[in-house]
């Protein structure tokens, strides 16, 4: 009798297999992107802008989640902890990843054995901006008003531990300066403070500043990165001023350690896809960011080597947070 009903059986277990193939295809369901900085910022812009190209090529809803805290740790650690099945990812700067780890003593994650590197995405503009009201309209003049009056400058962050907050400590090390710093919960809120005039200079990103540039509400006295970002061409480099400074941040995805090969490749090709599309090259462009593209293996050689690399910066910088 069960030899007469096996073909039966194996025939109608033909369409639940099918089934299961189908539904194990990645990605059968949303995504979660954390990001570890408040709305507003810099990652907040990028992530929003790639992520939702991914999401229409890949057929799934990918949705940013803020977990903004400790300078990027808080989201991180989180991402870090996350199921390593490619339903949570993580895209962050590099800040986060290859600075926090020397900036603080503890930051609940390991930037190396904790993570997948997808795939980088993109590099932001960073500029010092300044009320209209306040005097100096420079680099060079910001650093004599200090040098005059030390500690009696304040300089807005987007939180301690935070880009901003950290290439506010390098410029004092390097001109010799003393600012005093004001840590905000995001960069959107100490830029905004900084235009109504409660807070005189703030380090930005071009994308969470460039409204208000381009609005008159603030003046840009510098550009942080090595080289004039296109959205400021006119726009002199700190590093004009103070020879060697100069840093250009990173913004890039990660999985959760552990996360299965072929989805690591099924998302590296999605990103790469999204940011050979002219409409994300635009939008990214008209926040003054520039694309940045490279594989898994090259983007995690790209954080193996920085680490070194800024732990000899935070040192001279001095700076350090518990």
């Amino acid at each position: 009798m069960f030899h007469k009903l096996l073909p039966a059986l194996l025939l109608a277990s033909i369409p639940l297999a099918s089934s299961v193939c189908a539904q194990d295809k990645y990605p059968s369901r949303g995504v979660t992107v954390i990001v570890p900085q408040a709305a507003g910022g810099a990652n907040d812009a990028i992530a929003r802008i790639v992520m939702q190209k991914v999401g229409e090529g890949m057929g799934q809803q990918f949705t940013i989640e803020n977990r903004a805290g400790a300078g990027g740790n808080i989201g991180t650690v989180a991402a870090a902890k996350a199921r390593a099945d490619g339903y949570t990812l993580m895209l962050t700067t590099n800040s986060v990843q290859v600075i926090n780890p020397w900036l603080y003593k503890n930051t609940g994650f390991d930037p190396i054995k904790d993570f997948e590197p997808v795939s980088p995405v993109a590099t932001a503009g960073y500029v010092l901006v300044a009320n209209p009201a306040f005097p100096p309209s420079n680099v060079p003049e910001l650093i004599a008003a200090a040098k005059a009056k030390p500690g009696a400058i304040t300089i807005a962050s987007a939180g301690n531990g935070t880009l901003n907050h950290l290439i506010g400590e390098m410029l004092q090390k390097a001109a010799g300066i003393d600012l005093l710093h004001v840590p905000y919960k995001g960069a959107a809120a100490a830029a905004t403070d900084v235009v109504s005039g409660q807070v005189p200079v703030s380090v930005q990103s071009v994308p969470s500043a460039l409204a208000f540039i381009n609005a008159g509400r603030l003046k840009v006295l510098g550009t942080v990165n090595e080289k004039r970002v296109a959205a400021l061409p006119n726009v002199p480099t700190i590093g004009e001023t103070i020879k060697g400074f100069g840093s250009t941040p990173w913004y890039g995805i990660f999985a959760p350690a552990g996360t299965p090969r072929d989805v690591i490749a099924t998302l590296h090709a999605a990103v790469e896809k999204a940011l050979d599309s002219k409409d994300v090259q635009d939008k990214l462009a008209a926040q003054g960011c520039e694309i940045l593209k490279g594989s898994p293996a090259q983007f995690a050689a790209m954080v193996k080597d920085e680490l070194p690399k800024w732990a000899k910066i935070v040192r001279e910088s001095g700076a350090k947070l518990d």
